[in-house]
């Protein structure tokens, strides 16, 4: 193998940690630019909610232009409009040329499917298991890595604009890797269905909007529910029009076939189980124990390091031991030990959640969950695509991912301020976190239920224990396979 073939990996894990830190980077912050620049918590939020809409806009364009010219180039001008994003954001005090930044940061959305397009065009097929996994599992490293990095930068009043500057300079980073890598023509032939593109970008775009304001509109106005009904029909009009359509965005096989719909169903779930463990785990500890009778009353930080780094930090363990989990036993098996695993770190935190040692138990179960989850779910696709829908297929699952982000983050914040303890105390019951924990213990045990009826049996994994030990990624978890 090649000196450029053997960063593959390395780079595909930087860029792809790269993604969920810049994700997560911001959430945390959104009061302080809301006092910085003097708006609404409304106003503020949008440098969120306008880098999601935006990615669900990006990305499938980008896989399926990744398929058609070539992962490299695609994924250096993603960087480069990343950059220039966070440039942007970085030097302006103005909330439109935030929300510009933040903006172009969403191509990084992309990466992600472009960097498991350029695995399985570069490594064999020994390999090709544990390295989507090891990528995979930087989406969650990543996501707990921008949460404490940015407990770590504003643990003293730090201008958040320092967050923008750090992305910066981990772009070029990333920029630097890329350049390296190989260089090889694109997979597919045709041309981008711009037409497409265009009626998926807008269908999610009224899906995933309602779901970010719904908790500010109220769940039942006329807005929320009005661009629901419009999400539906734009996107049935989409599944009609990709149909009649030469060379399509998607493939009406992708939106039909059961192994793909199953596998988006289940990043849609892994995407809730994230952030709802992630947003209800900090507001719980973070709740002063002397006001409200539960809590830890712990700072930002804390929540950060002490509650959750552990179960986000173990995925660099935990995404090739998932890896080898899908290399013996298959991607189905491994899904359903994911979603069994998350319902019982719900189960635990809902029952048990007055101990440090509880919360964080239950925490880094769910975290090992999705890492165990999103490991399987490339080698799922892959198993079901041909080379030419890599980059698009893994777009789409992306998008469920986002779409389940978004469920989860509106779900717990509507949980957290719907019912406070009273008008001077603006906290939440304690009950309410319960049902937060079991909506995602039930919602796991339908995920398990799911993943092993709908999908059907497949092949044994192709790698033998022998191929599996001396694998140097599935190599690195550590587990003994008989």
């Amino acid at each position: 193998m090649t000196f450029k073939a053997r960063l593959v990996l390395p780079v595909a894990c930087y860029v792809v940690l790269l993604v969920s830190a810049l994700q997560t980077l911001v959430v945390p912050v959104v009061a302080n630019i809301r006092a910085d620049l003097g708006v609404s918590t409304s106003a503020a939020s949008w440098v969120v909610t306008a880098n999601l809409l935006a990615a669900a806009v990006l990305t499938p364009a980008l896989g399926r232009l990744g398929d058609l010219h070539g992962r490299r180039p695609v994924m250096l001008g993603v960087l480069i409009l990343v950059l220039l994003g966070s440039v942007l954001a970085a030097t302006t005090s103005s909330l439109p040329l935030l929300i510009v930044g933040r903006v172009a940061q969403a191509a990084s959305f992309g990466l992600f499917p472009l960097a498991i397009g350029m695995l399985r065009e570069e490594l064999p097929p020994q390999r090709l298991t544990g390295a989507m996994a090891l990528v995979s599992g930087m989406l969650s490293v990543g996501a707990g890595f921008g949460l404490v990095v940015t407990g770590l930068l504003m643990r003293d009043g730090g201008d958040y604009h320092e967050l923008f500057w750090l992305a910066t300079a981990l772009t070029v980073i990333g920029l630097a890797g890329v350049w390296q890598l190989p260089r090889r023509a694109g997979v597919a032939t045709g041309r981008l269905d711009w037409a497409g593109a265009a009626l998926l970008g807008l269908g999610l775009v009224l899906l995933l909007l309602p779901l970010e304001e719904g908790n500010g509109w109220g769940w039942g106005s006329a807005r929320v529910l009005g661009l629901l009904a419009g999400a539906v029909v734009v996107l049935v009009a989409f599944v009609l029009f990709e149909r009649r359509v030469t060379h399509p965005l998607v493939s009406p096989r992708m939106l039909s076939h059961r192994p793909i719909v199953v596998a988006n169903a289940a990043g849609l779930f892994l995407g809730f189980a994230m952030f709802a463990v992630f947003l209800a785990v900090s507001a719980l500890v973070q709740t002063p124990h002397d006001v409200a009778g539960y809590g830890f009353g712990a700072s930002v930080l804390a929540a950060s390091l002490v509650y959750l780094l552990p179960g986000t930090a173990l995925g660099v363990v935990t995404a090739p031991l998932g890896g080898r989990l899908v290399a013996r036993f298959g991607a189905k098996a491994t899904l359903v030990i994911a979603a069994v695993l998350a319902g019982a770190g719900f189960t635990l935190l809902a029952v048990l959640h007055s101990a440090t040692w509880e919360v964080i138990a239950g925490a880094l179960i769910v975290n090992t969950a999705v890492t165990f989850g999103y490991a399987a779910l490339p080698a799922l696709l892959i198993a079901h695509v041909g080379p030419a829908e890599t980059g698009i297929a893994n777009s789409v699952n992306s998008i469920a991912r986002s779409v389940g982000m978004s469920l989860g983050t509106a779900f717990v914040i509507t949980m957290m301020t719907r019912n406070p303890i009273s008008a001077s105390v603006p906290l939440p019951h304690e009950s309410q976190f319960v049902t937060v924990f079991v909506v995602g213990a039930v919602l796991a045990a339908a995920a398990a239920g799911v993943v092993a009826w709908a999908l059907p049996r497949v092949r044994e994994p192709e790698l033998t224990v022998a191929e599996v030990e001396t694998d140097d990624v599935l190599g690195a978890a550590g587990l003994s396979v008989r």
